[in-house]
């Protein structure tokens, strides 16, 4: 299973920090099941099922059992295809099965319907009810089985309330009623899961305060993956530093599983130099940046064993790049990142010959040669472009039209677009410009959808029967899809008069311009999915406190989140680029998407993907992972009030960079 995209993980909003609000519940299924006296051969094979993490496969074979069973032997069996589809993340099976079993009252069943209802009861945040559910069964006198899934739903309750001392100290015990290695691999991984979704700062403070060598050693390590997300010179060293002090400990075996890039442990510069306006018109983009980079650090610097030192210059007040880049060299600066607006990573690219190697955050022109030692990475509206046509794509939309702005950047990312979707073999069928200062896109919606020629043939029709008829325009049959490359304002407009124009039944892609996050209500954009950073719309539990954080200490800067993952994802950028070999640098998993490096030295991204519903974006699964009965949303959603918001949109207040 794929925990991070667990269904049943949510973020506690009114929390000041992470909330982990659920865990896995895999358990092999000597833990979870008991052979009854219907259909063994059948159930065996439901239980050897789970053992080896089939659980839907587990699931359908319990639930049909359960339909040739009656009375409590139905229930038993019911409730364990509720706990199978549960591991398997399938909530909704899960519940309906759950919901066919009335409550029991007294016996083994009455404690198997409570620990099922406490799972979901996790599954729905309630982790106080959830603990105090299971904190009466755990004083019940269970079968073996029973026991160990009740103590594992106890430790993922205390997770959840962000006490991982006492969850760990339950999974400790829980593994010494275990004989058989594999139970025991399972025992150890379900509480590295419950680490890896907590809150580093909660689980240092833990680890300071424990007494247990063991209890320590586990908060300690689970500090540094939540932290550092298992990536970057951070987690490597941090790992090295924790075996030669952990000889011993439980956890090497869950070390053992991981790869850890031992070979470049040590291979990262000291001192780093950051280039940045942070003076004059663009001095906010500088700083959001700045402060991303940072944030970043200092979430790292506890994993290494020999500090780094981030020198930072205004490249404004330095002279320009190129004299900035000299002072940081001369400064002994073993790596540049920076600088930020394109026009300064032209000059710094023609003026100089890199002796220490450069990151840059944008991109050169397309027909510029980078000089050897140059990296170029940029928040680039072409990689939104391409992602949504793959995204489209892997939807099982092949044909497509597009709606795109008459400038520079509607052109751009028009051909990212089309290059991408047809070289994986789509069709785009069409495609029309607005001009995004009109309010009125009717004539270029009619003219797309092939309205204006429903029109003309109806009033041909007219003419020739000389009386009115009963009418109703017909858009073109052949399209999968709409890409709409728009700001905020725009899509606004374009989406509810596709609807009008009787286009609103149509699947609509963009990118992250559409969500302006300025204040507006976005109930017309109901239905669209888009491209963003995972800072923005799904942040990865390592970073998932941090926009919160930057928003309460930097709230000036609350338009600027992508710049702020951008200089997150540069300081972790700098030690694989610095190491790399022969061109190669291994992905990352970061706040701006995942990361991986062309031949070119161009660092690109794959993108998040969300939808707004009821006016708000939510965060889309993988499409390996969407549920088959996942619809996309029609345009009913809930209407927000309006509320006051500036009215650039966020790429144009940065469109210098």
């Amino acid at each position: 299973m794929n925990f991070r995209q667990h269904p049943a993980r949510q973020w506690n909003r009114n929390a000041s920090t992470v909330a982990v609000l659920v865990l896995s519940i895999v358990l092999a299924a000597c833990e979870t099941t008991g052979v009854g006296a219907l259909g063994g051969s059948a159930e065996s094979r439901a239980e050897r099922a789970a053992l080896n993490g089939e659980y839907q496969e587990a699931a359908g074979i319990y639930i049909g059992l359960a339909a040739e069973a009656s009375g409590s032997e139905r229930d038993r069996l019911t409730l364990l295809a509720a706990d199978n589809w549960l591991d398997a993340g399938d909530a909704m099976r899960a519940q309906n099965a759950f919901r066919g079993v009335a409550q029991p009252q007294s016996g083994e069943l009455l404690w198997r319907w409570n620990s099922t209802r406490a799972a979901m009861l996790l599954y729905e945040g309630e982790a106080e009810r959830a603990r105090e559910l299971l904190e009466s069964l755990s004083r019940q006198s269970l079968p073996a089985g029973l026991r160990l899934r009740v103590e594992a739903l106890r430790a993922d309750a205390w997770f959840q309330l962000q006490e991982p001392t006492r969850a760990v100290e339950l999974l400790m015990q829980r593994e010494s009623w275990l004989d058989d290695r594999r139970s025991i691999d399972r025992n150890r991984e379900r509480l590295w899961n419950g680490l890896l979704v907590s809150n580093p700062h909660v689980l240092r403070g833990a680890a300071e305060m424990a007494t247990d060598p063991t209890v320590r050693g586990w908060l300690t390590l689970g500090s540094l993956a939540a932290a550092t997300g298992q990536q970057g010179i951070g987690w490597s060293n941090g790992v090295v530093r924790w075996r030669e002090r952990n000889a011993g400990h439980p956890a090497m075996s869950v070390l053992d599983t991981l790869e850890i890039p031992e070979d470049q442990l040590l291979s990262y510069p000291r001192r780093i130099a950051l280039l940045l306006p942070l003076s004059g018109r663009t001095a906010s983009a500088g700083k959001a940046v700045q402060n991303g980079f940072l944030g970043a650090y200092f979430a790292s610097a506890g994993g290494l064993d020999d500090r780094q030192s981030i020198l930072i210059y205004d490249v404004n007040a330095e002279g320009g790049p190129s004299a900035a880049y000299a002072s940081a060299v001369e400064d002994g600066a073993e790596f540049v990142v920076g600088p930020l607006l394109r026009n300064n990573v032209s000059a710094l690219a023609n003026d100089i010959l890199v002796p220490v190697p450069v990151l840059t955050l944008n991109y050169l022109p397309d027909e510029s040669l980078p000089p050897p030692g140059l990296f170029q990475f940029a928040l680039s509206p072409e990689d939104e472009a391409v992602s949504a046509a793959t995204r489209a794509l892997q939807d099982g939309h092949g044909k497509a039209v597009a709606l795109v702005p008459n400038s520079n950047w509607g052109r751009r990312l028009l051909t990212a677009f089309a290059t991408e979707f047809e070289g994986q073999g789509g069709t785009l069928l069409d495609y029309r410009s607005f001009t995004t200062e009109s309010s009125d896109f009717s004539r270029t919606i009619e003219e797309l959808m092939g309205l204006a020629g429903s029109v003309s043939r109806y009033q041909r029709l007219r003419a020739n029967i000389g009386s009115p008829l009963q009418f109703d325009p017909r858009r073109r049959q052949d399209v999968d899809f709409i890409f709409l490359a728009a700001d905020g304002a725009s899509g606004r407009l374009l989406k509810s008069q596709l609807k009008f124009h009787y286009s609103g039944d149509l699947p609509v892609y963009s990118t992250s311009s559409i969500n302006a996050m300025d204040g507006r209500s976005n109930a017309d954009l109901n239905g669209i999915r888009f491209a963003d950073t995972p800072w923005i719309i799904a942040p990865q539990s390592w970073i998932r406190y941090l926009p919160d954080v930057y928003r309460e200490y930097w709230p000036e800067e609350r338009r600027l989140g992508r710049l702020h993952a951008m200089g997150y994802d540069a300081y972790h950028l700098v030690a694989p680029l610095f190491a790399t070999r022969n061109g190669t640098m291994p992905e990352i998993d970061g706040a701006t998407g995942v990361l991986y490096l062309d031949n070119a030295g161009r660092v690109h991204r794959r993108l998040a993907w969300a939808e707004f519903r009821r006016g708000e974006p939510v965060p889309l699964p993988e499409p390996a992972d969407l549920d088959p009965r996942f619809q996309i949303i029609d345009d009913d959603g809930t209407v927000l009030p309006d509320s006051p918001g500036d009215a650039q949109t966020w790429y144009e207040e940065t469109r210098e960079l």
